[in-house]
């Protein structure tokens, strides 16, 4: 896959968790980041339950849900 679609998926990855965690998008850079981040913690956990992730939509999917787990494990951290 080319580093643009990577690019691409990683900031509406971000966009969409920051939507679902925060109620507004983080801005294009921190979508970016957190997109990206999530994309390896999401396919983290679909490696360790079994999940082979195949196609853009399963990638996006993947990564979205890897971005809301950091957006929750940094509340945590944030809020104590």
């Amino acid at each position: 896959m080319g580093w643009i679609v990577i690019i691409l998926i990683g900031i509406l990855a971000g966009y969409l968790a920051s939507l679902i965690m925060k109620g507004k998008g983080l801005g294009l850079f921190w979508n970016l980041v957190v997109g990206l981040v999530g994309g390896l913690i999401g396919g983290w956990v679909f490696d360790l339950l079994g999940v082979y992730v195949h196609g853009m939509a399963w990638q996006i999917i993947s990564a979205t849900l890897g971005a809301i787990i950091l957006l929750w494990i940094a509340s945590a951290i944030k809020g104590k």
